[in-house]
């Protein structure tokens, strides 16, 4: 006599398997310790609030639209490098020359790789990335007070999902992350500044560069 199963039983199981799956706790016993320590989320909730207080996440988005709309933000690197090719230094020229026109604006560098090694290996290569970046527009005379460099992982957030070597997820992205100082609303005429130099900026040539896609950097396949 073949023993008989519930159809509940076994629908139990397996949603029991799959939510241990995708159980953080669960998961990190099969990853590096500590691996779990700071997500990179922490305080993140209070920082949200207090920008929307303020009203300075509001410009903030607004600036950060417009930087990765008019220069070409990500950069890309060779397997297990964070050299900066022509091409990643012709970019960061650009990044360079339109930070130089909101002196009040700061900057975060975002470092990635792709899923080849170790999580802890990458978290570290994709920091030495964020920092080659930030070295390279600190030598075009932006702020290194303005730059911060930060490291994220491959695995978590690539542009392509695959396990091998993929350029597209070897890169840095740059992106506006806040004002230097205080809320722009305030009376001392900051965010005035920033649209008299962008009605002014809008009155000159193109850059040579506008137009340029990032598959036309990738020199590396």
């Amino acid at each position: 006599m073949k023993p008989i199963i519930s159809v509940a039983l076994v629908s139990s199981l397996a949603i029991s398997a799959c939510t241990a799956s995708n159980d953080p706790v669960y998961t990190q016993f099969y990853r590096e310790a500590g691996a779990l320590v700071d997500t990179g989320h922490f305080g993140n909730a209070t920082a949200n609030n207090t920008l929307i207080m303020t009203g300075e996440q509001g410009y903030t988005f607004d600036l950060a639209n417009r930087f990765a709309s008019e220069v070409i933000t990500t950069v890309n690197f060779s397997f297990n490098s964070s050299v900066l090719d022509a091409g990643a230094q012709d970019a960061l020229r650009q990044q360079a020359n339109w930070i130089r026109q909101f002196p009040e604006v700061r900057f975060r560098v975002y470092g990635h790789t792709d899923a080849v090694g170790s999580a802890g290996y990458n978290k570290q290569l994709g920091l030495a990335r964020a920092r080659a970046v930030v070295g390279f527009l600190a030598s075009q005379g932006i702020s290194r007070s303005r730059l911060e460099a930060v490291a994220s992982f491959g695995e978590t957030q690539p542009l392509i999902v695959t396990q091998g070597r993929e350029r597209r997820n070897r890169r840095t992205v740059t992106e506006v992350s806040g004002f230097v100082k205080s809320n722009p609303t305030v009376l001392d005429g900051k965010y005035a500044q920033i649209i008299y130099r962008d009605y002014v900026k809008s009155a000159e040539a193109p850059s040579q560069l506008s137009g340029i896609t990032g598959s036309d950097l990738r020199t590396e396949q």
